[in-house]
């Protein structure tokens, strides 16, 4: 039966091919696991970039002060791209400097992305809090992103009318199966990409960082079934849900649960700058158990991983050097690899573990904190964040 339906498939992805070459709804080539049955993300966050070389670096010695600008943080990314080798480049938000800073953002743009584009590396970028303090909106930006080479950004999912979706760049990428696999055609790891929003504009609250709406979150739990779907349907149904990554600026109130350096994997050395308002979005990825880990930035200092409720909560430290940092503390961006299982019958077939680790701008290069965040054949355990013994018995 394994062998007929391979002769099937093989014979619908000849017919598919000789009639059209493999591109998406947007004429662009969809993400797909390498032959190597492993897929690679590089997350870039808080660039801050600025003028270029006019833009000076903010928290960097004495001896490097005069010659540090915005260059180095293109030459930081240009670095770690031909050393990670990346599947995909996500620009995880505060990508440019507005405060007042450029009056061309476009321009300042160009020059943040340039390492990705010129690297014909497929990547993408969200927004953060400073993104449109110049002379563009949020949606204005997104509009100017997803024209630039390269790019699989979009500014909301063709369905965005359908919610009434809040913000711009609200979008989902499915990376599918590596040639020659049975799952060719399926999703085996699913991206999710969500604007967090800047500022709110409700009073009463001293912190005022926005969060993810509701609308916003009915979108993912849409897309997120229907996933699950198309996932387990003929051919080659799976009896599982494919795993599931969230990039979003701003973290979630649930990052500042971890204070103490046995929780977690890298470090906190500032406070967690999240919303005011908790909008439950972390309770409805418990909910629907696919999602396996929520990248942000913001908090320029803190690099951790944490798990709560089967969740890792990761940090990716700031990259940017004229954005704020510590001094004596390299830049730094966090790598995520997904890597598949080899099925009985020496094929690859759906995700079997997701890795992280950082790469640091300092003399080495160094790769540090390789931890593994999820594997298929573990389950995490619950943590309600109390145990037993501190419940009042009756």
């Amino acid at each position: 039966m394994e062998k007929t339906l391979l002769v099937l498939f093989s014979v619908l992805c000849v017919s598919l091919i000789c009639s059209f070459s493999p591109v998406s709804a947007y004429g662009r080539r969809p993400l797909r696991f390498n032959l190597d049955g492993r897929f690679k993300i590089l997350q870039v966050s808080d660039m801050h970039y600025g003028n270029g070389k006019e833009s000076q670096c903010a928290d960097v010695s004495a001896e490097e002060r005069p010659y540090c600008s915005d260059l180095n943080t293109t030459a930081f990314l240009h670095r770690t791209i031909a050393s990670e080798k990346p599947d995909l480049i996500v620009f995880s938000g505060d990508n440019v400097y507005g405060l007042c800073e450029t009056s061309n953002v476009a321009k300042s743009m160009n020059m943040a992305f340039a390492p990705a584009i010129e690297s014909g590396i497929p990547w993408v970028a969200i927004l953060g809090n400073h993104d449109q303090e110049s002379d563009m909106t949020r949606e204005t930006m997104m509009k100017y992103i997803v024209t630039l080479p390269n790019t699989l950004s979009q500014v909301n999912p063709p369905d965005a009318w359908l919610y009434k979706i809040d913000g711009f760049g609200n979008y989902n990428l499915q990376v599918e199966g590596p040639f020659g696999s049975p799952l060719f055609f399926k999703s085996l790891l699913n991206l999710y990409l969500l604007d967090g929003g800047d500022y709110t504009k409700l009073d009463g609250f001293v912190y005022k960082y926005d969060w993810v709406k509701t609308s916003q979150q009915n979108w993912y739990e849409h897309t997120s079934k229907w996933l699950e779907m198309e996932y387990k349907r003929w051919p080659f149904p799976q009896n599982s849900t494919a795993p599931g990554l969230v990039y979003l600026h701003i973290p979630m109130p649930e990052f500042s649960k971890f204070q103490k350096p046995t929780e977690m994997t890298g470090v906190r050395q500032e406070t967690t700058c999240d919303p005011p308002v908790n909008s439950g979005f972390f309770t409805k990825l418990v909910e629907r158990g696919e999602v396996k880990g929520v990248f942000s930035g913001h908090d320029h200092i803190n690099d951790f991983c944490a798990q709560l409720n089967g969740i890792n909560l990761c940090y990716a430290g700031g990259a940017g050097y004229h954005g704020y940092g510590k001094v004596g503390w390299a830049r730094r961006v966090r790598v995520v690899e997904a890597q598949l299982e080899k099925t009985m019958y020496g094929r690859w077939g759906a995700v079997d573990t997701i890795k992280t680790w950082k790469r640091l701008d300092d003399k080495n290069h160094s790769l540090i904190d390789t931890q593994l965040l999820w594997s298929k054949n573990t389950t995490a355990q619950p943590n309600f964040g109390f145990t037993c013994s501190t419940i009042k018995q009756h």
